[in-house]
Parts: C-alpha cells; structure tokens; sequence
C-alpha cells in the first residue's frame, strides 16, 4: 500500500514537471511486450545493413558495429499500452553519429526510415525523428547488454529528453527490437504494427496509440 501512495506521489510530481503523457501512468518495471519469439543470436553471422535512398549502401558485422562511437541517453520511455518509465539509461550508436562520421551519405529525396528487425518486423519513422538526439541504436540498457526478451543485440530506442520539448516523441513501439537495419525511403511504408491499426506517427504528447 505504502508503495502504490510513493508512486503516486511521483506520478504527481512527474505531471507537474511536464514530464507525463495524457493517459500514461507511472512504472518502475520494465513489462515485456512483443509478438512471437524471441531470436537466437550469432556474432560470426550477425550484420547490420543500411540501404535505400542512400549514395552507397552499408554493412556491418557485430564486431564493426560495436567499434562504432558510442553514445549514451537518459530518457523517458512511454509506452502505448499506458506505462511510462522515467530516466532510463541507454547506450549505442546514433544515427546522426554515422551520418557526421560520413558511413550514411543520405539522398536528398529521403524523408522515412523503415527499420528492419528480426522475422521480417519493421517499423516506420521520419527522417527528421531519426536524426534527432532521442532516437538510438542501443546495445546496452543501464551499463548492461540488452536482455534478449527486450531486444539483444540491438533495438531502436526513442523517447523523451527532459527539457526538450521541441524534440518529437513516438510510443516506444516505434523502436524496433531486434533491429537488422535501416532503410531510407522517399515515401512512407507503414510498419509491423502500423498496418495491425496503431498510428503511423505515435506521438505521445497528442495520443497517437490507433487509426
């Protein structure tokens, strides 16, 4: 009881600091959410591609992804189920690191990212959300690797920087597990759960869960 009056306390105080979406309620969990399986995982066979409206298409191994410049996040996640967790700390690769670094050239004509994840999964996101300092590429959650069940070896995180309210925030599904790559497009390709209903933008601060 005294834990549920603790929470609420925060969830008032989270709420005041501008910091709750309408709808969202307070976890200090971590729920596992996903459809079917999870993957195994092999290094030696493992790779990261990049492809689409890009000047050269990219590969990677594991080993050449994690020698990659790291960077590291504390955001807040919202989920469209209606949980959100508060100064999670991420660490991986962020997309405009590899854009400034020269490995993406970008075409002018893209405008979406698809990315594409284990079993065929994808999920659709703006460039410009892609390219922005709350979306990344993580490896590690809280100093340690990713748990399998939430996504190993990589997922696409996006969420919530305090203060930053000029930064847009999608639910946390539209950060694919199990992430395999990155498509640039002209044009949008609604994802895995987009065409199963969800709203093909997902902003959090507007409700964006269906439709």
């Amino acid at each position: 009881m005294q834990s549920m009056f603790i929470r609420k306390a925060e969830e008032e105080k989270m709420k005041k600091e501008g910091r709750l979406p309408p709808g969202q309620a307070l976890t200090e969990k971590f729920p596992v959410l996903h459809y079917g399986p999870v993957p195994g995982f092999d290094p030696e066979t493992w790779d990261f591609k990049v492809w689409g409206e890009v000047e050269k298409p990219l590969r990677l191994t594991w080993s050449q992804f994690n020698d990659l410049p790291k960077t590291s996040l504390t955001m807040d996640i919202h989920c469209v189920t209606r949980w959100s967790k508060f100064d999670t700390d991420w660490q991986g690769v962020s997309v405009k690191t590899l854009v400034d670094a020269g490995l993406i050239n970008i075409k002018p004509g893209a405008r979406f990212v698809l990315q594409h994840a284990e079993f065929g999964f994808t999920a659709n996101l703006p460039l410009e959300v892609v390219m922005a300092e709350n979306f990344l590429m993580a490896t590690h959650f809280n100093r340690e690797p990713i748990s399998p069940d939430h996504g190993f070896p990589l997922r696409g995180i996006v969420g919530a920087l305090p203060g930053r309210g000029d930064l847009e925030v999608p639910y946390f599904w539209k950060g694919a597990k199990w992430l395999r790559g990155l498509e640039f497009m002209r044009d949008d390709n609604p994802g895995f759960w987009e065409q199963a209903g969800y709203h093909n933008r997902g902003d959090v601060w507007k409700e964006e869960r269906f439709g």
